[in-house]
């Protein structure tokens, strides 16, 4: 798959459905939107959520789907983001922190695109891995 086409499917406006997320660490928010778009070769991913004590949180992140670690400015938690497109269906990032992989990000479209899941794993110090999932709808 050309990096033109990578990730294409996933273009578009997501809300998140609280009531089909499942955290292992933390809480789910309130609520939660996602936008992925395209600029040239690169995925722009816009995320917003409201957490369980109505604090309003934004983070935006850009990459080439193309598998390769590059770096990024995420202060202490992240030095390095990858971003890769293995299907039609799947879109994987990972960020990394002085060499170490520490989240691991798969986003998969489900139901013929209606509905992307996001499974997110964070590799910690001792070795556990704390997986949080959320359920996205595409807007209309």
């Amino acid at each position: 798959m050309s990096i033109a086409k990578a990730g294409e499917r996933f273009i578009g406006d997501w809300v998140l459905e609280v009531d089909r997320c499942h955290y292992e660490q933390g809480s789910p928010p309130r609520s939660g939107s996602y936008r992925i778009e395209r600029e040239g070769e690169e995925l722009v991913f816009h995320m917003k959520w409201v957490d369980v004590e109505g604090e309003i949180f934004n983070l935006s992140f850009r990459g080439i789907p193309d598998g390769e670690p590059r770096a990024y400015s995420g202060g202490e938690l992240a030095d390095h983001l990858s971003l890769d497109a293995p299907s039609p269906t799947k879109l994987n990032s990972s960020a990394y922190l002085k060499g170490l992989e520490l989240m691991i990000a798969t986003r998969t479209l489900i139901d013929g695109g209606k509905y992307m899941m996001l499974t997110q794993t964070i590799i910690l110090p001792d070795g556990s891995k704390p997986t949080n999932s959320s359920r996205y709808r595409r807007k209309a």
